[in-house]
């Protein structure tokens, strides 16, 4: 199956160009709702932010 050919990966509708790879702005903004509420997630080790941004504060001084 080419990439045109593939369906919305959120609701399965066919894709338009507009919002490739999604099938409206609709899809778009669920899609990205879902990487901001912890929806989806990259592997990788878990890290707490609040170490990231003592860890970057420290480096500042």
């Amino acid at each position: 199956m080419s990439i045109k050919n593939r369906p919305c990966p959120i609701c399965k509708r066919p894709r338009q160009e507009d919002y490739t790879p999604f099938c409206s702005q609709r899809c778009k903004d669920r899609d990205l709702a879902r990487w901001f509420g912890d929806g989806y997630a990259v592997p990788g080790e878990r890290v707490d932010p609040e170490e990231i941004a003592a860890r970057d504060w420290d480096g500042q001084e």
